[in-house]
């Protein structure tokens, strides 16, 4: 091993026979392979590799600082990606399917990141309520309000939970398939009604989303709906706050 520039890779066991291709990130970013989904602080490329379609979130050199506290003592935000992804599995909230990370140090100095999931099978994401109309819209507001609600219920809140992070498809049946993604920034402890309607401030709506959100996340939980209702339109009406315990 080289210790001056260790690269760290786990891979999913369901997907061990992509350690070449996640070992290649850095080179096929380079060659900005793939179609480019986002190009922000971080960059979220989809990239096909032995006929799969998947979504590879690269993220951006910390400030030297951090490059050091990365480097020796945080997990690395894909691992925390990684990590919370496995969370969210297990108790039955959708996410894309995690495939592994990968991180690049150099020396003591923490280097970049890599974040691996199979694409969604997604097409929509919430902020698309607010643009068209969807016939659906009501069971969509209420599969989110659930999604959320058990996230809250096993003591986990997404913290960057946006209108671009929750993604939803229509299926045959008439439900709805939510996957929220975006994991690195996660709250863990116990969310009460009040901690759990702020968690959806950063979630823009009419009066009469709200109210589908707040009436099917009360029924949830056991809250009174009215109450819910009336947090969540206060919340939304002012600047979005930092949740007690958030991690950067």
């Amino acid at each position: 091993m080289n210790y001056w520039n260790h690269r760290t890779l786990v891979v999913h066991p369901s997907f061990e026979e992509l350690s070449d291709f996640m070992l290649s990130l850095p080179q096929r970013f380079e060659q900005h392979e793939g179609v480019l989904i986002h190009d922000g602080r971080n960059k979220l490329r989809r990239l096909t590799y032995g006929g799969r379609d998947f979504v590879v979130k690269s993220f951006r050199r910390p400030i030297f600082v951090n490059r050091m506290v990365y480097g020796l003592l945080r997990p690395s935000k894909a691992l925390r990606s990684y990590r919370n992804a496995l969370k969210l599995e297990a108790i039955g909230v959708g996410t894309p399917q995690a495939v592994g990370y990968l991180n690049i140090r150099s020396g003591l100095l923490f280097d970049r990141s890599y974040f691996v999931t199979l694409a969604s099978a997604c097409t929509h994401r919430y902020e698309e309520l607010l643009l068209r109309h969807f016939d659906c819209q009501t069971e969509v507001l209420k599969a989110v309000a659930r999604t959320t609600a058990r996230l809250h219920e096993h003591h986990m809140a997404h913290l960057d939970y946006g209108r671009a992070n929750i993604l939803f498809e229509p299926l045959p049946d008439g439900s709805v398939k939510v996957e929220i993604v975006d994991l690195n920034r996660m709250y863990f402890g116990p969310l009460d009604m009040k901690a759990g309607c702020k968690n959806l401030e950063r979630l823009p709506a009419s009066p009469a989303m709200h109210r589908i959100l707040a009436d099917e996340y009360a029924r949830v939980r056991g809250f009174d709906p009215q109450q819910c209702y009336e947090l969540m339109r206060a919340y939304r009406s002012v600047q979005p706050g930092q949740m007690e315990g958030e991690v950067e």
